[in-house]
């Protein structure tokens, strides 16, 4: 396959521009410069003649140039030594290319998410719809979707937060919690007379205090979370 940047490397190389290429070429400009670009490629009585002028051989168009070149190089062991090392290179890629992935299912609450922002809603009656991950998740009870940027890095917006029904656990935990009607999922510290609910992206995510009198439920820890497979 003719090389675009091994021309364009070796007309650097002899200090040569564009216009006077393709002057000795007596092609007009474009027409090299689509070369370089890799719109076209030159046939073979103009590859001939780049050759010439940049005084090198016509295969070192070729992508595959240097790896022809360096094993050509090596001697009689090595030689062997190379095939052998491609070869199980081809075996492994080829196997991973055929490799069934199994997908597992996880039933995620439908249309309610735990807020990584301002909050939703949320019904003990609600639905779930299936979703899939390459990897198994244990020891969890809900699963549910992130919605919003505040906890990021660590939870992105679009994930799935795995929920264990607990009460409070401890300072600094990640729980979901519905707090006036509203479901976030937030790092939760216990302060006198309620809770500090923390996010982990601070941008724009002041913490915010919740009073023991403000109607709240901790729905339970998370204790994990996936992105989920697209077209499992």
């Amino acid at each position: 396959m003719f090389s675009k940047d091994r021309l364009k490397q070796r007309r650097a190389e002899c200090k040569l521009s564009q216009t006077e290429i393709a002057s000795r070429l007596e092609v007009n400009r474009t027409a090299y410069h689509n070369w370089e670009n890799g719109k076209n490629i030159p046939n073979q009585k103009n590859l001939l003649a780049l050759a010439k002028i940049l005084e090198v051989d016509p295969t070192y168009f070729e992508s595959e140039h240097n790896i022809v070149s360096n094993f050509l190089q090596l001697n009689h062991t090595n030689q062997l030594k190379a095939e052998t090392l491609v070869e199980r290179l081809l075996i492994k890629q080829r196997a991973e290319e055929n490799k069934v992935v199994n997908l597992i299912a996880y039933n995620v609450i439908k249309n309610v998410a735990l807020a990584a922002g301002p909050g939703y809603g949320f019904d003990d009656e609600y639905e779930t719809e299936v979703v899939y991950s390459d990897e198994e998740y244990s020891g969890f009870d809900i699963a549910a979707w992130i919605d919003g940027t505040s906890m990021e890095p660590k939870y992105l917006d679009g994930e799935v937060a795995l929920i264990r029904a607990t009460g409070f656990d401890y300072d600094g935990a990640v729980y979901a919690l519905v707090w006036e009607g509203r479901t976030y999922i937030k790092k939760l510290y216990r302060e006198p007379g309620g809770f500090r609910m923390v996010s982990i992206n601070k941008k724009g995510n002041p913490d915010r205090f919740i009073s023991s009198e403000d109607e709240l439920r901790i729905v339970g820890k998370v204790v994990g979370h996936f992105m989920p497979i697209v077209g499992g």
